[in-house]
């Protein structure tokens, strides 16, 4: 467990400092920039090789709940920041473990943009709901994760750091410089999106997270898929 954390925060120090060079050098390159940190993401699943053979229908397992994550953002898209994208990557990963959440969040990302739109937005996109994942599988074991009121609040929580996390590329790519004034402003505009990301996610955890944790939980079981080791 110990050594799969540290591959982990490895491939979360990489997306950090991909995503610094490129807002301070060019946002020309961010479709290269975001396939170069899909397979920074799978750095993780890429480990597991020493520790046991991964199974090709467990790659088919993330690539299909990546293609969920993804797919389940397009029809919401007339909604601003109403999606169940991130609710499908908490459930993943406090099934599947941080490893799955990380790779499904960040592949969930790039294939819903290829929908929505590219832009230089998406690697934040990506590390952002990477970190969904990170997180969710990190904290599974936490008493509060276990109440249906802590996961509740977990999903509000990062309703708001999801949008707060965008923010920073939204003021770094501003050409004037930067003010506690310019970011105040910048924070107060998002709340509204924030918020709508927030209460989806709590909508969803609250009336669908039980039946799907049901379902994955027996799939893991019955299949031996995506063990935590």
């Amino acid at each position: 467990m110990e050594r799969s954390r540290f591959f982990i925060l490895i491939s979360m120090a990489i997306f950090v400092v991909a995503l610094a060079v490129s807002a301070a050098v060019t946002d020309e390159h961010y479709l290269l920039l975001s396939f170069v940190l899909i397979a920074v993401a799978l750095l993780p699943l890429f480990a597991r090789f020493e520790r046991r053979k991964v199974e090709a229908r467990e790659l088919v397992l993330l690539a299909v709940l990546a293609a969920i994550a993804a797919v389940s953002r397009v029809p919401f898209a007339p909604l601003p920041s109403v999606q169940p994208t991130s609710f499908v990557i908490i459930i993943s990963a406090i099934v599947y473990g941080a490893e799955a959440g990380f790779i499904i969040g960040a592949i969930a990302a790039l294939v819903s943009n290829i929908f929505l739109g590219q832009g230089p937005w998406t690697p934040w996109q990506m590390f952002c709901w990477g970190m969904i994942g990170v997180t969710a599988g990190w904290l599974k074991d936490a008493w509060w994760m276990k109440k249906r009121l802590g996961l509740l609040c977990f999903g509000f929580a990062w309703g708001f750091l999801f949008g707060w996390i965008m923010n920073i590329w939204y003021i770094i790519t501003l050409p004037d410089a930067l003010g506690w004034q310019l970011i105040t402003v910048a924070y107060i505009q998002s709340f509204y999106f924030d918020l709508a990301h927030a209460l989806s996610n709590v909508f969803f955890l609250a009336v669908f997270g039980s039946s799907w944790l049901k379902i994955l939980v027996r799939f893991r079981k019955k299949y031996g898929l995506l063990s935590v080791v």
